[in-house]
């Protein structure tokens, strides 16, 4: 049974009762707030565990509410829109949503997004070791397995590695990561990025090809998925 507290920001009637239903359905407990202003109120009087927030909403814009939770709110917030363009999904990201999903969406993909985005503020932040399923980082020891045996990676292939599982199950943009990597003179090298996410693919993927750990969102940039 869950615990967790979900607040839909929106607008719409309709969605709010769909997603109202679909939430509590699978036991998560629901707040809802209609506007910007009663969001910001409801969010700093009571905090939930994630927000599901529209782009879309009245009397301020969505990316504006996201900025300004993001001055002192830490936990997962999944942005849902009718807007589709590659600007609009970089910008709501790099100002600081874990997740993007664009309207109308499917219900499995909404939960399964959830219950990641929990799953990463549930984890241990001082866990030495992270199990992905088909092979383990020792945090401490920088120190990569499949199986038992240690994977040889470059210190910026595991920088890149540590920096996407540390942040498992969120889109990071192509952006966010070349400049957490590389620094600030690389944000638009999207090239060196493609190399060695293909490298650490080929090092760790069962099929590099059809990876099932380090995905793609087409255009956007990456997610970590454990298996």
């Amino acid at each position: 049974m869950n615990n967790a507290v979900i607040l839909i920001i929106d607008d719409e009637v309709q969605i709010r009762k769909l997603l109202t239903i679909t939430l509590t359905s699978y036991d998560y407990k629901v707040v809802e707030a209609v506007n910007a202003k009663e969001a910001l109120t409801t969010v700093a009087n009571h905090p939930p565990d994630l927000v599901l927030l529209d782009i879309g909403l009245p009397d301020m814009s969505g990316h504006q509410v996201l900025r300004h939770l993001r001055e002192w709110y830490t936990k997962p917030i999944i942005v849902l829109s009718v807007q589709s363009a590659e600007e609009d999904i970089v910008q709501a990201l790099d100002h600081g949503a874990n997740d993007y999903l664009i309207k109308p969406f499917r219900t499995g993909e909404l939960m399964a997004r959830i219950r990641s985005a929990l799953r990463q503020t549930n984890a241990d932040p001082a866990g030495v070791i992270h199990d992905a399923g088909d092979f383990t980082i020792d945090f401490s020891a920088r120190l990569v397995k499949k199986g038992n045996v240690p994977v040889k990676l470059t210190s910026t292939e595991y920088t890149l590695l540590a920096l996407m599982i540390r942040n498992e199950g969120k889109v990071l943009t192509h952006q966010y990561l070349l400049n957490e990597v590389w620094g600030p003179s690389y944000r638009n090298e999207s090239q060196y990025l493609r190399v060695f996410v293909a490298q650490l693919r080929k090092k760790l993927e069962v099929d590099p090809n059809r990876p099932k750990h380090i995905i793609t969102e087409s255009g956007v940039g990456y997610r970590f998925v454990t298996t």
